[in-house]
């Protein structure tokens, strides 16, 4: 694993500056936690103060400091967008993996319920469960619906890759070697679909965050609790853009754009290491 993180580092213009970009923005929201003020604190500051020397960002119509509260807000978010991404990846892995290998009936059942859960449309599923449980709802309960929502593609995705490992004559040498379904899955089919893991869990991570970040925007999740929707959304409550207070939404889209960017960038650049061809044009081979 080390060794394909320094090979793409190393020959990879678009990984590398992926890399730089996430990492950047991850030790910026790492910050929040030595911030001089409780991320959920109200009015402690002079609301509506411009970018300064003082305030960099500014401050909210809620007297917040928008760098402090941006900090949180990222973690926040990225938090959520990585417990739905491991929460999904491991129930595309086991999916997908057990239905490749074992095939026939196992294959057509696992299938069916994954192609059902495609045709579901995400969206109003999440807003029925947020309705339904609007009094109990938390960040881990959408989390853990959303990761119930967000595996059936890679599923799919990790089959194919197991439906050609299971015709492998390492894999024959395995069963006869008697080894169990769990030790072949495990020790000799899953790290070769590990860059796929990766790969898709880079595309799952983008799609949980804009998936926050649209439900926060909406009013549909914990609005107390900072996020970069929830930001927005305060935003838009107190009007800022048309009282001229566009630091408070500028700042965190620029934010999120470029935490999308750097998430897309890593996710290319993982999929070009995939192929051998990229790979070796791409390394001078």
């Amino acid at each position: 694993m080390f060794k394909i993180l320094r090979d793409l580092l190393r020959y990879n213009t678009e990984f590398l500056i992926g890399f730089v970009l996430t990492g950047a923005i991850f030790l910026f929201a790492a910050a929040h936690f030595f911030a001089p003020y409780p991320d959920n604190a109200i009015y402690m500051l002079p609301p509506d103060m411009p970018p300064s020397a003082e305030y960099w960002l500014g401050t909210t119509s809620r007297g917040q400091d928008v760098l402090w509260q941006m900090s949180a807000a990222i973690w926040n978010t990225m938090t959520f967008g990585l417990t739905v991404t491991v929460i999904s990846r491991f129930l595309a892995l086991a999916m997908g993996m057990t239905s490749g290998y074992l095939g026939g009936r196992t294959d057509q059942a696992l299938m069916t319920i994954n192609d059902t859960l495609i045709a579901l449309p995400n969206i109003p599923i999440l807003l029925l469960v947020y309705f339904v449980m609007r009094d109990q709802m938390s960040w881990p309960i959408l989390a853990l619906t959303a990761a119930l929502l967000g595996w059936n593609y890679d599923a799919r995705l990790i089959r194919s890759v197991a439906l050609s490992l299971r015709t492998r004559e390492f894999t024959r040498h395995a069963v006869f070697a008697g080894m169990s379904v769990p030790q072949i899955l495990i020790r000799q089919h899953l790290p070769y679909v590990m860059p796929v893991i990766f790969f898709t869990a880079m595309n799952n991570l983008i799609w949980a965050i804009g998936l926050e970040v649209t439900l926060s925007v909406l009013g549909f999740s914990d609005i107390n609790r900072p996020t970069v929707g929830g930001m927005i959304y305060w935003a838009n409550q107190h009007q800022a853009i048309i009282a001229g207070i566009w630091w408070w939404i500028a700042f965190p889209i620029i934010a999120i754009v470029l935490l999308f960017l750097g998430l897309f960038l890593l996710a290319i650049s993982v999929n070009e290491y995939i192929d051998p061809r990229s790979r070796l044009s791409r390394m001078g081979g």
